[in-house]
């Protein structure tokens, strides 16, 4: 099971929110690639990037600071945030990420999505509010389940698939691993939950589920209830 570090950009800083309001944004650091070195330090293999301003926009608003992190790190990046078309796709591969996150546009157009996933490493993001999927930087919901929207891409060539439950996520509540696990199966790709995680019993629980690839790490490293040192050598 992977760990996987998050840094959530804003304004050109590492921020968390708290389920999902842009208002609520934190910011932990103004030198994200900085923060990027020290995951890599304790043993991050994996860095998850989101760009908050281009989930609203639909545009590489912190292009920069993604390519600066790639240069700095070794680590392999998947950035998501905004990606709309295939030339943000390619811009954003060139510049150091290893795969590319697909949320609003995996809802809203699977062609274009298992179109992309066949040509590159694409990852599909189910952001789900009440059971369900989020788009638009959240602030849409549609009336699509997480699991169906999952079940879409099965066989299409995704190479994971991100998980999130937005009433979870920023809130150190706890991971809703049944969420993960039942995409998972819908599915049969590698799920990574995302959202709630608050400490290394988390970490412990998602390792009971088989069906869970991975999991995405925020405001528990930032707020310092996990300790990802420890965490890493439990899942390596």
């Amino acid at each position: 099971m992977e760990i996987i570090p998050a840094i959530d950009l804003k304004n050109g800083c590492a921020v968390r929110l708290y389920k999902g309001d842009m208002n609520s944004a934190k910011i932990y650091s103004n030198e994200p690639s900085e923060l990027a070195k020290a995951f890599e330090d304790l043993g991050a293999s994996y860095l998850h990037i989101v760009d908050l301003d281009g989930a609203i926009a639909g545009e590489a608003i912190s292009f920069n600071v993604v390519e600066k992190i790639a240069k700095s790190t070794k680590l392999k990046i998947e950035i998501g945030g905004g990606i709309r078309n295939e030339e943000r796709i390619k811009d954003y591969l060139n510049a150091g990420a290893k795969r590319v996150i697909l949320g609003s546009v995996a809802l809203k157009d699977p062609e274009f999505t298992k179109q992309m996933a066949s040509k590159y490493e694409v990852v599909v993001g189910i952001d789900v509010n009440n059971g369900m999927v989020a788009v638009e930087g959240w602030v849409e919901v549609s009336k699509v389940k997480g699991s169906e929207l999952a079940k879409l891409y099965a066989n299409a060539g995704v190479s994971a698939i991100i998980t999130t439950d937005i009433s979870k996520d920023g809130t150190l509540s706890g991971v809703n691993v049944e969420l993960s696990d039942e995409i998972a199966r819908a599915s049969g790709i590698a799920t990574i939950a995302s959202g709630g995680v608050r400490d290394i019993s988390d970490i412990e629980r998602i390792l009971e589920f088989p069906s869970i690839a991975g999991v995405i790490v925020g405001k528990a490293y930032y707020e310092g209830t996990l300790d990802l040192k420890t965490a890493f050598k439990m899942t390596k």
